[in-house]
């Protein structure tokens, strides 16, 4: 048996973030439309000539993207919003859909599945699809006219598209699917026309817990497609965990699986090894882990394929899933401790394991080889200690009932009807940026960099009493991510250099790597918060990143249980909790913008994951005295089937994202009666665009149907790290006087408690 290797998808963002620089370029008007189209395909076509000369078989187009492959696909297919159809430019048009325009709100954003990758959301609607714009044959042409080479175009399914998507009657699905599988017809003909042999059709949807509906609707698309495109080689691609409904998706009459052998708990493999696998596909095998940066044991994964082709009548080779969860590579890492750097794979090392291993298994490669290179990897990892689980075990998890702590707050605090805050961060300039550069290259000393810091920090916390802002931010000038801060100042966490991966459009996060025991060294934002607050009479919130999410965007060890890393991370976390309540900073704010995150895909599992999750965060916030008051946030989850849980942290304030989604959240309190003080984000932080004080006074007053008056905060949904100081400035005077306006109509109409 002769065997290939593949590869599922590629990062976008070049090895030095090219792709990001690019498109933020050509958004603040420096480059034009040509040169960012020229720009945009250089950065294409290098990333198919790295893959092209690492050996892989079969490389995927269509991976690439200019904001998000979901969106690209809506796109492709017509699904464009009415408020959006007025825009002629396509490229315009494109962009208005992720980022939204002055007159016009974006497109919902959410988490891919339980990765920190975010989907544009498509709106479904009424829209008729159609093939507007056939990319995927542009992308094969092109590389093909470039490098005279065959390739494999990759796309959404239609059923996981769709499943994904929004604005139509969940019971009419299967409507709009028997109007879009002609759609995907027409695209799978222009390629076999052009010469196309293989197409990866991605259907994750597959990996969560389905009804029979779901299934019989995989039989009767799938069906079509073999009929009507039958020259044509679709892969049913899968990732990040194992396919329950096993043995109907392998009697689907396609050409190949891909099945993920890493996330899937063994259970991918139990399912071949008790059903087996068909003899007329290729099995297309999932072996290198796609979504973690630590090297593959070759040796391993050697037997592991053995196996497989014992099973398999053909079989290919490639990463879990695509590449892009991933940094692009290890080459520009000089600063991490060697043992470190030398266990890790980013994605241009992991294809080099996916060529050896593929080279093993037709017999160019020994496992002596394979042997070699595995002992020349190993890194000695000091085994957990797990002295803080037993410290956990004293530290309380629980405080005063809330109605009791509430009352000692308020008399403290003395805060308005309504009262008004941020989230966190203020915009990152470029001087900011610039003055980090110079600390970190040494051309600053420790004294000028935090003199600058404290003049930003200064400068902002005067803006803010300006703005009449009720609870105030120091601005997290000195950090450059939300949990890239935290993982330079723990113990047992490494940051990188260059170690950058895709979160949304063109934001980029540098995930920290846990490698070992997690401890608190020293104070990590007293500084800066207890600086803020000399500064004003008004609360300034502490700011910290919360246990769950930190793990949860970090690389961490695969060699160990989760549970113990959270349990250390909450621990460290309460030190710093402590250290600013010491510090007389009585409102602590503990991020959580991940706590679903790593929610598992299959429902089996939720209640450990959530049991978890919630005792970490009450271990982080529980030992307070009960005037201080505790705020969370959250962003970007569907939060509907989780209030309970919310709940059950018992932060006194959970702000959270919703200004997307256009009130869809405010419905659920209409069924669920939270009882503790909330802020639904009031207008969405991720477009340029200015709210206008109606817009927000709806949003206002659409929450406080269905809340109390004095429960309800009123707050941006996110952190305003990435937008300009103007239009943040613009943007919260706007919040503050819709809030002001409202406050005094409650108190006019004759108190809160006859309002609702």
């Amino acid at each position: 048996m002769f065997i290939r290797s593949s590869n599922v998808g590629y990062p976008r963002i070049g090895e030095k973030r090219e792709w990001k620089k690019t498109l933020e370029s050509f958004w603040n008007g420096q480059i034009d439309k040509d040169q960012f189209t020229k720009t945009m395909e250089t950065i294409r076509l290098d990333s198919i000539r790295k893959q092209l000369e690492k050996g892989i078989d079969l490389i995927p187009i269509g991976d690439f993207s200019l904001y998000d492959h979901v969106l690209d696909t809506a796109f492709m297919f017509g699904y464009i919003p009415e408020r959006f159809q007025q825009i002629n430019d396509t490229l315009e048009q494109y962009f208005a859909m992720a980022r939204g325009t002055n007159g016009q709100h974006a497109l919902e954003m959410t988490k891919w599945f339980n990765t920190n990758y975010h989907y544009i959301v498509p709106e479904i609607g009424q829209t008729k699809p159609k093939l507007v714009d056939n990319r995927l044959l542009k992308e094969y042409k092109l590389v093909k006219e470039t490098f005279n080479l065959e390739t494999k175009p990759v796309l959404l399914g239609p059923i996981t598209f769709l499943l994904l998507s929004k604005q139509y009657a969940r019971h009419e699905w299967r409507k709009h699917l028997a109007q879009l599988v002609p759609v995907y017809v027409e695209l799978f003909k222009q390629l076999s026309e052009a010469g196309v042999s293989f197409v990866q059709i991605d259907e994750p949807i597959l990996v969560q817990d389905i009804d029979d509906d779901i299934v019989d609707a995989f039989r009767d698309v799938y069906e079509v497609f073999h009929r009507d495109v039958s020259n044509i080689n679709l892969i049913l691609q899968t990732y990040f965990d194992s396919v329950p409904h096993y043995r109907e998706i392998v009697a689907l009459p396609v050409a190949g699986i891909g099945l993920d052998f890493v996330h899937d708990n063994g259970e991918n493999m139990k399912n071949i090894n008790t059903y087996g696998f068909p003899k007329d596909k290729i099995l297309v095998a999932g072996i290198v882990d796609g979504r973690n940066v630590w090297k593959s044991s070759l040796a391993q994964k050697a037997t592991l394929l053995h196996h497989l082709a014992n099973v398999a009548e053909q079989l290919i080779i490639q990463p879990s899933c695509s590449l892009l969860h991933v940094p692009v590579t290890t080459k520009h890492e000089h600063a991490l401790p060697t043992e470190l750097a030398g266990a890790l794979s980013f994605a241009d090392e992991k294809l080099d394991e996916i060529r050896m291993l593929t080279e093993y298994m037709n017999g160019n490669v020994t496992i002596d080889e394979l042997i070699k290179y595995d002992e020349q990897t190993n890194v000695y990892f000091a085994k957990l200690h797990h002295e803080q689980e037993q410290t956990a075990e004293t530290v309380p998890v629980s405080r005063t009932p809330y109605n009791e702590r509430r009352k000692v707050q308020q008399a403290h605090l003395q805060l308005p009807l309504l009262p008004t805050t941020t989230i966190g961060s203020f915009p990152q300039t470029s001087d900011v940026r610039q003055a980090r550069m110079k600390w970190k290259k040494g051309e600053w000393n420790d004294k000028q960099y935090k003199s600058f810091i404290k003049k930003e920090i200064a400068k902002w916390i005067d803006i803010q009493e300006q703005l009449q802002l009720d609870v105030l931010v120091h601005g997290e000038f000195e950090r450059t991510d939300m949990v890239e801060f935290f993982g330079e100042k723990l113990q047992g966490m490494a940051c990188t250099t260059n170690g950058w991966v895709q979160s949304y459009g063109s934001r980029c996060v540098r995930p920290p790597i846990i490698f070992s025991d997690i401890a608190y060294q020293q104070p990590m934002t007293i500084e800066e918060t207890v600086y803020a607050q000399s500064l004003t009479t008004k609360p300034v919130k502490g700011m910290l990143t919360g246990p769950v999410t930190i793990l949860n965007w970090s690389f961490v060890r695969d060699d160990i249980p989760r549970k113990h890393v959270l349990v250390q991370l909450a621990l460290a976390i309460r030190e710093e909790v402590l250290q600013l309540e010491k510090e007389g900073i009585r409102i602590i704010q503990v991020d959580e913008p991940a706590l679903r995150e790593g929610l598992p895909l299959k429902k089996e599992k939720h209640a450990s994951y959530w049991e978890d999750a919630v005792m970490a965060f009450r271990l982080a916030t529980s030992s307070v005295e009960e005037e201080t008051q505790i705020h969370t946030h959250m962003c970007y989850s569907q939060f509907e089937h989780m209030m309970h849980i919310i709940d059950e942290l018992d932060a006194d304030v959970i702000s959270i994202e919703s200004s997307r989604s256009h009130g869809e959240l405010v419905s659920v309190f209409e069924t669920y009666e939270y009882e503790k003080g909330i802020g639904l984000g009031v207008y969405d932080i991720h477009s340029p665009r200015i709210p206008t004080k109606e817009e927000l006074s709806e949003q206002i007053e659409r929450a406080l149907r269905v809340l109390r008056p004095e429960q309800f905060w009123v707050n941006p949904d996110c952190g305003l790290k990435t937008r300009k100081e103007e239009e943040t400035i613009a943007a919260l005077q706007v919040m503050v006087e819709a809030a002001r306006e409202y406050r005094e109509r409650l108190l006019a109409y004759g108190g809160m408690k006859s309002w609702k």
